[in-house]
């Protein structure tokens, strides 16, 4: 059995900077990124999937769950062979369906942490990330469709998981050493 703990948050939110340096000091988790997952499948020659999630990205839209979920598991199962079972997954479900699925055909998860951030402090991260990245989606027109998919399909989830109380909310307005340092601090009771 696998221990999952989603890692939500808006684009730019810094979920991936704060899961690469949960994993970093709590060796025990390995950090599986969503969109890491999906652009290595779309630029995997020979890829079935590579020009329709090139597509779904490209417009700041959800890839199908189906696709996504199995890529994930994929790479839990290849941890998992290796002998590690506690993942940090970052940047997923982004709708409930994904969550629904993901709960019923691999794993419910532990809990989420939600990396609350304002979407004027998520575009200034985005467009300094995007000078560097190389990320087809870190232009100004994908940003603005990824915050409108993020508050229509994403916000749900946050809202079930909290009523679930399976909801740690951090405040990542903060510089990312603060945002770590109080991420460490929720995540003391469950280590």
């Amino acid at each position: 059995m696998y221990n999952v703990i989603f890692v939500l948050g808006g684009p730019g939110a810094g979920k991936g900077t704060q899961c690469d340096r949960l994993a970093e000091k709590f060796d025990k988790f390995v950090h599986i990124s969503a969109g890491d997952c999906l652009r290595e499948e779309q630029n995997r020659p020979g890829s079935k999937y590579g020009n329709l999630i090139k597509e779904y990205i490209k417009d700041g839209k959800i890839v199908p769950m189906e696709i996504t979920i199995s890529l994930l598991e994929t790479k839990m199962k290849e941890c998992h062979d290796k002998g590690i079972d506690k993942f940090l997954i970052d940047g997923f479900p982004r709708e409930m369906d994904q969550c629904e699925g993901f709960e019923k055909s691999v794993c419910p998860a532990k809990f989420a942490l939600y990396f609350r951030c304002g979407q004027e402090t998520m575009l200034k991260r985005l467009i300094h990330r995007g000078k560097t990245s190389g990320r087809s989606d870190d232009n100004i027109e994908s940003i603005k469709k990824r915050f409108v998919t993020y508050t229509k399909a994403s916000m749900p989830v946050v809202e079930y998981l909290k009523s679930q109380n399976r909801l740690i909310t951090i405040d990542a307005e903060q510089d990312p050493d603060a945002v770590f340092e109080d991420t460490v601090k929720a995540l003391q009771p469950y280590l």
